[in-house]
């Protein structure tokens, strides 16, 4: 068992990293402050797995706990979703009590702390990730929120969960293209925080990919323990928080134009990496040696092939107006200067962009 802190005072929370943890009772009594109701948010999928394991030990400990599950994917991330939950959470009559608990990927785990952020204006919610990419990304910061028709998490809060459960157990029972996504968002903490994380990774991947526990739980700590940091020194994305979002502009606009159905998150990810290690070249930031290297270890990930047809330049262009960097109609990207090294630049020439776009698209 590890444990991370999320060092933000009286919102301060541990990462738990381990195996496990869903039914041991004993780590619930023990490390999980909760209350007389939970309301346990799930996807079609996670649900037949692990819902019933984690309603058993919480109904033991004696805490009122009911279900409410969602369909799988991004079309799910909607403030109709929302509206689900929260008829449920007024039909059951939950009051301030009540914990809130996301059993699922990203999309559970954000949908799940907007509805803990907007019920009676912001009740207690616990993330329980059962995917690599939601372990070791989205369960921890507190960005809460859903999709708008014209971007990506357009409508949301910053709301901090009470704990974050990394049950690495879960992750056995991922597909294969699963694993890919969540190593993507890996590969981004040695990009832009963690030149030795990097090369550990490209030491590492086969047995990352094929689910080597001891492997995924060092990857999973460390990458944890970077976004910490990051989201300690910047928790509601005023600064150095946006380098987090390295290959994300690039992604959120690929699944954007393709109304998320094409790409999963990660796969959005690792692309739009690419494109931003090229960008960096062509901006005058990264030796084209690092951006071979980034390039290299992607292409070991089975992903690139899987680059949507058919978008062109000036789509693309209009969707990163919608992106949350954008500044008075200024595009801002996340580039690298070397491994382990990552900035937001304001000051991207459109024709070296276009000319990005064009290699790819």
């Amino acid at each position: 068992m590890m444990h991370v802190r999320v060092p933000l005072g009286e919102r301060a929370y541990n990462i738990h990293i381990g195996s496990s943890f869903i039914e041991d009772a004993a780590f619930w009594r023990s490390s999980m402050r909760l209350g007389a109701a939970a309301l346990v948010v799930t996807d079609r999928n996670v649900g037949p797995l692990y819902a019933d394991r984690l309603r058993e030990v919480l109904s033991a400990l004696g805490v009122r706990t009911t279900m409410h599950e969602v369909a799988v994917g991004e079309q799910s991330k909607t403030l109709a979703s929302l509206a689900a939950i929260t008829d449920q959470l007024a039909e059951e009559r939950h009051d301030r009590t009540t914990t809130l608990i996301a059993l699922g990927g990203g999309v559970v785990g954000d949908l799940t702390g907007f509805a803990a952020a907007t019920w009676l204006r912001g009740v207690r919610y616990l993330q329980v990730p059962t995917t690599l990419l939601a372990q070791v990304d989205s369960s921890v910061g507190g960005k809460t929120g859903v999709n708008h028709p014209l971007g990506k998490n357009l409508i949301g809060a910053f709301h901090q969960p009470s704990g974050v459960i990394a049950d690495l157990d879960t992750l056995s029972t991922l597909p294969k293209r699963e694993m890919v996504a969540g190593l993507a968002e890996v590969i981004k903490y040695g990009v832009i925080r963690d030149a030795e994380f990097f090369a550990f990774i490209e030491q590492q991947l086969d047995a990352l990919l094929a689910g080597d526990p001891e492997h995924l739980g060092r990857a999973v700590a460390r990458a944890c323990e970077i976004k910490a940091e990051v989201v300690a020194a910047d928790e509601r994305e005023s600064g150095v928080r946006e380098i987090l979002n390295f290959g994300h502009t690039f992604a959120h606009a690929l699944e954007t134009l393709t109304d998320y159905a094409e790409l999963n998150h990660g796969e959005a990810v690792a692309i739009g990496m690419v494109m931003a290690a090229e960008l960096s070249v062509a901006e005058g930031y990264l030796a084209p040696s690092a951006r071979d290297r980034i390039v290299r270890l992607i292409q070991r990930l089975p992903v690139l092939e899987r680059l949507p047809t058919g978008l062109g330049v000036d789509a693309m262009i209009e969707a990163f107006q919608s992106d949350k960097k954008t500044r008075a109609g200024r595009l801002r990207f996340v580039l690298t200067r070397g491994l382990g090294h990552a900035e937001t630049s304001e000051n991207v020439s459109e024709e070296r962009l276009t000319k990005v776009l064009e290699q790819f698209l």
